[in-house]
């Protein structure tokens, strides 16, 4: 059984990563190990309460097979968090974020080499004021604007798009035999 990382943070939007480690944890039998700066209780946008078992200072990469960082108006970036992204990636373990959380993917500089989505398709000033007044970290050439994106080991999604970055995630994973199963599954929780 492998481990698979969840970075919390308060008021984070839960919905996004939920149905992944649903897929991860239940279907692929992965570990689902919550992570923090701290350990103490998380509250999420949705008001649901986590625990996180380790933080990310003690998390090493070799213990685990991925990371997913869910989307939030977190302005808190801490070095110990884009080193641990950094990690992951050089290792060629998945690192997967949504919404706004790929902004922490772009100021550990991996959105750099792949290709991304984010919800954060401009960095307006209301951004820039969420964020502590920060310049946009995005590299907008490699900026795609669509539901999800997958280059190499590294997974990104719009909020909306939260049952397509779940997907992804899985089939990363080897969940589904071949684009025709992957499609089907999509199609049936989807409805269509």
């Amino acid at each position: 059984m492998g481990k698979i990382l969840v970075f919390m943070y308060n008021d984070m939007a839960d919905f996004e990563i939920s149905y992944a480690t649903h897929l991860l944890g239940h279907e692929l039998s992965k570990e689902i190990v919550p992570c923090a700066y701290e350990k103490n209780t998380i509250k999420s946008k949705g008001g649901l309460l986590f625990t996180p078992v380790v933080t990310v200072a003690e998390a090493k990469v070799d213990d685990y097979e991925g990371f997913l960082i869910p989307g939030g108006w977190n302005p808190v970036v801490k070095t110990k968090i884009l080193d641990l992204i950094r990690d992951f990636y050089t290792s060629g373990k998945l690192v997967a974020a949504i919404c706004a959380g790929p902004r922490y993917l772009a100021k550990a500089g991996i959105l750099d080499e792949v290709k991304y989505t984010t919800s954060i398709v401009e960095w307006t000033q209301a951004r820039r004021e969420a964020f502590n007044n920060e310049d946009d970290p995005f590299p907008r050439q490699n900026f795609i604007d669509t539901r999800v994106v997958r280059d190499k080991n590294v997974i990104t999604s719009k909020g909306i798009s939260f049952v397509d970055f779940s997907i992804e995630i899985a089939d990363y994973f080897g969940m589904f035999k071949n684009p025709d199963d992957k499609k089907a599954f999509f199609d049936m929780i989807s409805g269509k």
